[in-house]
């Protein structure tokens, strides 16, 4: 499996505080991987980092085999809020990204495409309706095929189901699956809730508090779709990661008290 992105013992530094000590990590071209660890970890820097909107301080970190200022192109982001544009409809706001990107007269190439994208996140009938009638859920469906319309080999996910009620990021979760094996796009998922990681992930990243450093990372084999409740292995994974949660919960309050 070819690497799609590697971290070689990057440390960064913002202001006077150590976020990254020798953080070392790798995610494979097709790979879904989840950055899991406490708030504030540094696990959305990570993305930031890989999409060259912020420089470490010692180490490399590559995309595609190229450092992050050449790679950028192939990447697209999804974020905890869809920030779609409220006067253009659903089929407008997916082909932004292209616009932006390309340059209009691509995004009018893509029409038929985005049209594509929509059906495939299940808002196929919904391309003419504009944010403000949309529900959170549809709403970040729309950001997500906006991420797919500029062809990324890699999807960066921040949060993106953490602003949505539980049965509403249940179905999500289950949609973006669906997605990743009929796209098989390389995935990095910053998330805190380790069901979702246990989910969703090939592999689960642990990170630890700051100065953050990688403390485990874990291959989740079980088949798909997955019982969290119905798989020895699975719930196995589980205590084991919230034993080393609550194992960190003690340095998150000393922090907080300093």
């Amino acid at each position: 499996m070819n690497t799609a992105i590697a971290f070689e013992n990057v440390g960064l530094t913002l202001g006077n505080e150590r976020i990254y000590d020798s953080v070392d990590f790798t995610v494979g071209a097709g790979e879904f991987v989840c950055l899991l660890g406490p708030s504030g970890c540094g696990k959305s820097t990570s993305l930031r980092i890989i999409g060259d909107l912020l420089r470490p301080d010692s180490g490399r970190v590559l995309v595609n085999g190229r450092p992050p200022a050449e790679g950028w192109s192939e990447i697209a982001f999804v974020f905890q809020s869809p920030r779609l544009a409220p006067w253009r409809n659903a089929l407008a706001n997916v082909l932004l990204g292209v616009e932006l990107r390309f340059g209009r007269a691509a995004a009018k190439r893509s029409g038929a495409k985005a049209c594509e994208l929509l059906a495939l996140v299940g808002l196929g009938d919904s391309a003419a309706r504009y944010p403000l009638t949309l529900s959170g859920g549809e709403r970040q469906r729309v950001a997500i095929a906006r991420a797919l319309a500029v062809d990324p080999s890699i999807v960066l996910l921040d949060e993106p189901f953490s602003a949505l009620d539980p049965n509403t990021r249940r179905r999500l979760r289950a949609e973006l699956e669906r997605i990743w094996l009929e796209t098989r796009k390389t995935v990095l998922f910053v998330t805190h809730d380790i069901d979702e990681a246990l989910i969703l992930a090939d592999r689960i990243v642990l990170m630890s508090n700051k100065p953050t450093r990688v403390l485990e990372d874990i291959r989740v084999a079980a088949p798909r779709p997955r019982d969290l409740n119905g798989n020895q292995a699975l719930r196995a994974i589980k205590e084991h990661l919230q034993d080393l949660f609550r194992s960190l919960e003690p340095a998150t309050m000393e922090e907080s008290s300093a």
